[in-house]
C-alpha cells in the first residue's frame, strides 16, 4: 500500500475511512507484485491497482464490504479453464489479496498513518503486516522506522514484536518489499521449537508482508551532453533522483538539464569518490573520452551499483577496455561494465539512444533477457529474488555485448 502514500496520506490526514487491498502473494504471470494495493473510501472514490484491471471489480467490491462489515479477509484470485468468464486473472497467475478495512476510529490506524506518512515524505519506512495466521491477528501491522523504532503492536508477546522488527529492518535496509514466516511465540522460522506435549511444529504459525519504502535510487550521469539530457528525462520517467557531473561549467548548467536533480560542476572521477552510492545506484558514463572515461570507471567498478555503463562504439570500447587493464583492473570488476551501453534497438536519436540505455537498466535490474517477448518461451514477468546481489547484473545479461548503436568515435 505505500506504492500509493501520497494518496492514502491526504485521506488519513482528512479523517475519510476506507478500505485497502493488498497483493500478498504472486504464483505464476501476474501484472502486479506484493505490494501493489487497492484502497476505495467510503464513498467509493478508489485509487491504485492490484492486477491492471483483471480483478480490480471483483477487489472493489470487498473493499466495500470490508467497509460495511469491518471484517479482514485474504481472497485468491487465480484464472479459471472451467469458466472462462469467471472473476479471474486472464494472464494464468495466481493473485492473493489482503484486505484490510480503516476506518477512522481504528485502533491501529496510527500505525498504518506513521509508515504512510513517512513514506509520502520521501522518509525510510517499512510496514509489516500480519497476511497469514489466526483471524485475530490477520491484518495487524507494525510500522518501523530506519533506526528500529516502531509503531503498533501485533497482539503477542514481546517477542514477536521484537523479532518482527528486526526482520523487517533487515528487509527495509535492503530496500525489499517480501515476506516471512515466523512463530507466533516469536520464535524465528526454523529455530528448534517443540510444543507443551512435547511434539514438533511442523508449519509457521504467521506470515508477514514486509512493504519497504526508501528514498530513490540514484543516477548519476557523467557527460553533459545532447544524450545526457535525453537519459536525465528518462531516469526522471523511471522514478530515478538524477545527477548530471560534467568538469565543464559551460555544458554542466541548469538551463541544458531542468530536469535533473543535481548537477555538478567538477572531475567526474573526483566527485564519484565523494558522493555517496549504494546497491540500487545506476551509473552511466557518456563522456567517450579517455581522460575522463579511465578514472571515472576505474573508481565506479570498485564501489557499490547495480548498474555501470559507459557510451562509445566498439573501437572506443576496446580501447578503455585495455586502459582499464593496465591500471589493474580484474576480470571480475570489468564484468561489471555495460559497454558499449545499452540495448541494441537501433537507436538513432539521444532520445532512443536513452531508451536503449533505460531497457537495459530495467532488464539488469529485474532479471530480462532483452530479447523480443514475442516468439519466446521466456516468463513475462521475472521475480526479483532471480538477480545476483552486489551490484551484478542477471546472468541473462553479458555485458558488453549491446550496442546502443547511436555513437562512433
Amino acid at each position: 500500500m505505500l506504492d500509493i502514500a501520497d494518496e492514502l496520506n491526504r485521506w488519513l490526514e482528512e479523517g475519510r475511512d476506507f478500505a485497502v487491498a493488498t497483493v500478498v502473494a504472486v504464483s505464476g504471470s501476474a501484472p502486479r507484485g506484493p505490494g501493489a494495493a487497492l484502497a476505495v473510501d467510503a464513498d467509493g472514490t478508489a485509487i491504485g491497482s492490484v492486477s491492471g484491471g483483471c480483478v480490480e471489480g471483483a477487489v472493489y467490491d470487498l473493499c466495500t464490504q470490508a467497509l460495511t462489515d469491518g471484517e479482514t479477509v485474504r481472497e485468491r484470485f487465480g484464472y479459471s479453464d472451467e469458466d472462462a468468464f469467471a472473476v479471474g486473472l486472464t494472464c494464468g497467475g495466481v493473485l492473493d489479496i489482503l484486505v484490510t478495512p480503516i476506518p477512522a476510529d481504528a485502533p491501529g490506524r496510527k500505525t498504518f498513518q506513521t509508515a504512510v506518512s513517512a513514506a509520502a515524505r520521501g522518509e525510510a519506512a517499512a510496514l509489516a503486516r500480519v497476511v497469514r495466521g489466526p483471524a485475530e491477528l490477520l491484518g495487524r501491522a507494525l510500522a518501523v522506522r530506519h533506526d528500529g523504532s516502531y509503531e503498533g503492536e501485533l497482539g503477542g508477546p514481546p517477542s514477536l514484536d521484537h523479532t518482527v522488527v528486526d526482520e523487517t529492518r533487515s528487509l527495509l535496509h535492503a530496500g525489499r518489499t517480501g515476506t516471512f514466516d515466523i512463530a507466533a511465540s516469536g520464535a524465528r522460522w526454523g529455530s528448534p521449537r517443540t510444543e507443551p506435549g512435547g511434539g514438533s511444529h511442523c508449519e509457521p504459525d504467521l506470515t508477514l508482508l514486509v512493504e519497504s519504502n526508501v528514498p530513490p535510487p540514484r543516477m548519476l550521469v557523467f557527460g553533459a551532453i545532447d544524450f545526457a539530457a535525453a537519459l536525465v528525462r528518462m531516469g526522471k520517467f523511471l522514478g530515478y533522483h538524477v545527477t548530471v557531473c560534467d568538469a565543464r561549467p559551460v555544458f554542466a548548467t541548469r538551463t541544458r538539464f531542468p530536469e535533473a536533480d543535481d548537477i555538478v560542476v567538477d572531475w567526474p572521477h573526483r566527485y564519484l569518490r565523494r558522493t555517496q552510492t549504494d546497491d540500487r545506484t545506476v551509473v552511466c558514463v557518456l563522456t567517450h573520452d579517455a581522460k575522463f572515461d579511465v578514472p571515472l570507471l576505474e573508481t565506479a567498478l570498485r564501489l557499490p551499483a547495480a548498474y555501470i555503463g559507459a557510451m562509445g562504439s566498439r573501437r572506443t570500447h576496446e580501447d578503455r577496455d585495455r586502459r582499464l587493464r593496465e591500471i589493474g583492473l580484474t576480470e571480475a570488476e570489468l564484468a561489471r561494465l555495460h559497454s558499449p551501453v545499452g540495448l541494441d534497438l537501433g537507436a538513432r536519436t539521444p532520445e532512443e539512444t536513452a531508451l536503449s540505455i533505460a531497457a537495459e537498466i530495467v532488464a539488469a535490474r529485474h532479471g530480462g533477457s532483452g530479447l523480443p517477448l514475442s516468439g519466446s518461451h521466456i516468463p513475462i514477468h521475472h521475480d526479483r529474488t532471480d538477480l545476483q546481489v552486489n551490484g551484478n547484473t542477471s546472468p541473462a545479461l553479458t555485458a558488453g555485448v549491446a550496442s546502443a548503436g547511436a555513437l562512433s568515435v
